[in-house]
C-alpha cells in the first residue's frame, strides 16, 4: 500500500495520467519527442537560414550594383569637374585676349581720330584758300571785263593786284599779273596829264583768259579736294565704325564668355555638391555591404555549427533511445516501475542604393551724247541736248552747276552709304548676336531638360533604394521577431524540461531510497528493485538535464548575438536611408531650380527670337535702298566720277582746250 502511494506520488509529480506506463518508458517517450522536435527544429532552422541566406544574397547583390553605379557617377562627376575647370581656364584666357584687343582698338580709334582731325584741318584751310582764290579771281575777272570797254585812265586794278597775295596762285601767274600791272603803270606814267579820253581800249584779254583758266583749274582742284575729303571722311567713318563694331562685339563676346564661365562655375559647384553626396552615399553603402557580409558570414558559420551540434544531438538522442528501449532498462521498468509523463520541448533558430563756237558746240554735244549712251546717263543726255541748243555762257554755267550738283549727290550718297553701312552693320551685329543668343539659349534649354531628366532618374533610383531599404528593414524585423520567438520558446522549453527532469530524478532517488529501507528487516533476500540500472538512468537523466541547461545558455547567447546583429543592421540601414533621403531632397531642390531656370530660359528664348525676327524684318526693309538697288555703290561712284570727268572735259572744250 505504501509502495503504491509512492508510485502515485511520482505519477502526480511527473503529470502522469496512467499508472501502467513506467518512468523509463516516459523518459524514452520524452527522448523520442526531443528527437522528433530536434529534427523538426533542424529542418525549420535550415528553412529559416535559407530565407536569411537569400535575403543576404539579394541585399548584397543590390548593394554591390548600387555601389558600382555610384562609382560610375563619381567618376563621371570627377570628369565633368575637370572639364569645367579646363573650360573656365580657357574662357579666362579668351576674356583676357578680348580685353587686350579692345584696348588696342580703342587706341586705334584715338590715333585715327587724331589723324582725321589733322586731315580735316588741312582740308578746311586748303578749301578756304581755293574758295577765296576762286572768288578773288572771279571778282578780278569781272573788273577786267568791265574795263575791257572804253574807260577813263583812273580805273582801279586793286582787285587784280590782290591776287598776288594769295598763296595758291602759281608764281608764273603772279609774274604775269605783276607784268600786267607794271605795264598799266607805265602807260599811266607816259601820259600822266593827258585829258580823259575814250580812245584807250583796255588790253587785258590775255590776262582775263589766264584768270579764267586759273579759275577753272582751281575749281577742278577744289572739286578733287572735296572728293578726296568725302572719300577720306567716308574711309574714316568706315574705319571708326568697324573699330567700334569690333569693340562692341568684343564686349558682347566677353559678356557671353563671362556668362558661360559663370555657368561652368555654377555647374562645377553643383557637380562638387553631387560628388560629395555620391561619395557620402558610396561610403555608407560600402560600410553597409561590409557589415552585411560580416554578419551573413557569421550567420553562415553559426548555422553550420548549430547544424553540426543538432546532428550530434540527434545522434546522441537516437543512441540514448536505443539504450533505454533495450530490455535491460525498459524490460525491467515495465515490470517494476509505475508510469511517468513528461512534457518537454526544444527549439533552435537564425536571420540577417543664344565751247566756244558753233562747231565746237556741236563737237561737245556729240561728245556728251556719246558719253550718255556709253554710260547710260540721263544727266549727260540732257546736257547733250542743252549744249546743242543753249547759248555758250549758259552751257558753261550749267556744266559747272551740274558738276557741283553731282558732287553734292556724291556727298549725299556717301552720307547715305555711311548711314546704310552703319544700319547694316548694326543690324548684322544684332542678327548675329540674337542668332547666337537663340542658339545659346536653345542649347542651355536642351542642357536643362537633360539635367532635369537625369536628376529625375537619379531621384527615382534613390527613392527605389530607400524603398528597398524599408523593405529590407521590414523583412529583417519580421525575421528577427520570428527568431526571437523561437529563441524565447527554446529557453522556456529548456527551463521547463530541466524542472521536469529535476522532479523525475528526485522521485526516483526517493523511491529507491525508501525501497532499500523497507527491506532492511526482511528475512529472505529482499527485492531492492533495479537499483543497479537506476544509476545509469539517473546519470543519463543528469546528462539530459545538463544538455538542456547548455541549450538554454546557448539559446540566450544566440538571442543576444542575433539582437546585436539586428541592431547593427538596422543602424546601418537607417544611416544609409538618411543619406539617400538627404540626397533625394538635395536633388529635388536642384530639379526645382532647374525647372525655374528652364521657365526663365524659355521666356528669354521667346524674347530673343522676337528680337531676331524684328532684326530680320528690318534687314528686309534695308535691302531695297542699301543692298538690292541693282547697281553697287562702287559702280555708282565710278559712273558718277566718269560723268563728272565728262562734264569737266566738256568745260575744257568750252574753254578752248582739246579733249585729251
Amino acid at each position: 500500500m505504501k509502495m503504491q502511494t509512492s508510485f502515485l506520488g511520482i505519477a502526480v509529480l511527473l503529470g502522469a495520467n496512467a499508472l501502467d506506463v513506467t518512468p523509463v518508458a516516459k523518459v524514452v517517450k520524452l527522448l523520442n519527442g526531443m528527437l522528433e522536435k530536434g529534427k523538426k527544429e533542424k529542418h525549420t532552422e535550415q528553412i529559416m537560414f535559407a530565407a536569411s541566406r537569400q535575403f543576404c544574397t539579394d541585399t548584397e547583390d543590390k548593394k554591390v550594383s548600387a555601389i558600382k553605379s555610384e562609382e560610375r557617377k563619381i567618376d563621371g562627376l570627377q570628369a565633368l569637374i575637370a572639364k569645367d575647370s579646363t573650360d573656365v581656364a580657357h574662357l579666362l584666357k579668351l576674356i583676357s585676349a578680348l580685353d587686350a584687343d579692345k584696348d588696342v582698338w580703342s587706341g586705334d580709334i584715338k590715333a585715327s581720330a587724331k589723324v582725321r582731325k589733322i586731315e580735316k584741318a588741312d582740308y578746311d584751310a586748303m578749301h578756304k584758300d581755293y574758295s577765296e582764290s576762286i572768288a578773288a579771281i572771279g571778282t578780278a575777272a569781272t573788273v577786267l571785263k568791265k574795263q575791257s570797254h572804253d574807260r577813263r585812265q583812273k580805273g582801279s586794278l586793286a582787285q587784280v593786284s590782290a591776287l598776288t597775295d594769295l598763296t595758291i596762285i602759281p608764281n608764273d601767274a603772279k609774274r604775269a599779273i605783276d607784268m600786267f600791272l607794271q605795264s598799266e603803270e607805265d602807260e599811266s606814267a607816259i601820259a600822266p596829264s593827258a585829258p580823259e579820253a575814250n580812245a584807250y581800249e583796255f588790253q587785258s584779254h590775255g590776262i582775263t583768259q589766264m584768270l579764267g583758266k586759273l579759275e577753272d583749274k582751281f575749281i577742278d582742284e577744289r572739286t578733287d579736294l572735296e572728293k578726296k575729303e568725302v572719300n577720306s571722311r567716308h574711309a574714316f567713318q568706315k574705319l571708326l565704325q568697324n573699330l567700334k563694331a569690333q569693340i562692341v562685339q568684343a564686349i558682347k563676346d566677353k559678356g557671353s564668355k563671362s556668362v558661360r564661365k559663370a555657368s561652368r562655375l555654377q555647374s562645377k559647384a553643383e557637380e562638387k555638391g553631387d560628388l560629395k553626396d555620391e561619395t557620402g552615399i558610396n561610403k555608407v553603402d560600402e560600410k553597409f555591404l561590409k557589415d552585411l557580409k560580416s554578419t551573413c558570414s557569421m550567420k553562415s558559420s553559426d548555422f553550420e555549427s548549430r547544424q553540426k551540434l543538432r546532428s550530434d544531438e540527434i545522434g546522441t538522442l537516437e543512441k540514448a533511445i536505443e539504450i533505454l528501449a533495450g530490455n535491460a532498462v525498459s524490460g525491467h521498468a515495465k515490470k517494476h516501475l509505475p508510469g511517468l509523463v513528461q512534457k518537454t520541448a526544444t527549439s533552435f533558430s537564425q536571420l540577417r542604393s543664344i565751247f566756244t563756237n558753233t562747231q565746237q558746240q556741236e563737237h561737245v554735244a556729240k561728245y556728251f551724247a556719246a558719253q550718255a549712251t556709253k554710260l547710260h546717263s540721263r544727266v549727260l543726255s540732257i546736257i547733250a541736248q542743252k549744249v546743242a541748243s543753249d547759248p555758250f555762257a549758259k552751257v558753261k554755267k550749267m556744266l559747272k552747276d551740274l558738276v557741283v550738283r553731282l558732287m553734292e549727290e556724291a556727298n549725299e550718297e556717301a552720307e547715305h552709304k555711311g548711314w546704310c553701312d552703319t544700319e547694316l552693320s548694326t543690324n548684322a551685329q544684332t542678327r548675329k548676336e540674337k542668332s547666337e543668343g537663340v542658339e545659346t539659349l536653345s542649347a542651355e534649354i536642351d542642357q536643362l531638360k537633360a539635367g532635369i531628366s537625369k536628376t529625375t532618374e537619379e531621384i527615382g533610383v534613390l527613392s527605389k533604394q530607400v524603398a528597398e531599404l524599408d523593405n529590407a528593414m521590414a523583412t529583417a524585423t519580421k525575421l528577427r521577431q520570428g527568431e526571437k520567438a523561437k529563441n524565447t520558446e527554446t529557453v522556456d522549453d529548456c527551463q521547463e524540461a530541466q524542472t521536469a527532469l529535476a522532479q523525475a530524478m528526485t522521485v526516483l532517488k526517493e523511491f529507491y531510497a525508501k525501497a532499500a529501507d523497507s527491506t532492511a528487516f526482511a528475512q529472505i533476500t529482499p527485492y531492492k528493485g533495479m537499483q543497479s540500472e537506476t544509476g545509469g538512468v539517473l546519470g543519463f537523466l543528469e546528462v539530459i538535464e545538463s544538455d538542456f541547461a547548455r541549450l538554454e545558455s546557448e539559446s540566450k547567447a544566440a538571442e543576444a548575438t542575433a539582437q546585436k546583429e539586428y541592431d547593427e543592421f538596422m543602424t546601418d540601414s537607417k544611416t544609409d536611408k538618411a543619406s539617400k533621403s538627404t540626397s533625394v531632397e538635395h536633388k529635388a531642390a536642384k530639379k526645382q531650380n532647374k525647372n525655374q531656370a528652364l521657365v526663365e530660359k524659355t521666356k528669354d528664348l521667346d524674347g530673343t527670337q522676337k528680337m531676331l525676327n524684328a532684326a530680320l524684318a528690318y534687314f528686309d526693309k534695308l535691302k531695297p535702298s542699301c543692298v538690292d538697288s541693282g547697281v553697287s555703290y562702287e559702280d555708282r561712284v565710278a559712273r558718277r566720277k566718269e560723268e563728272i570727268e565728262s562734264l569737266q572735259e566738256g568745260l575744257k572744250v568750252l574753254n578752248g582746250e582739246d579733249i585729251a
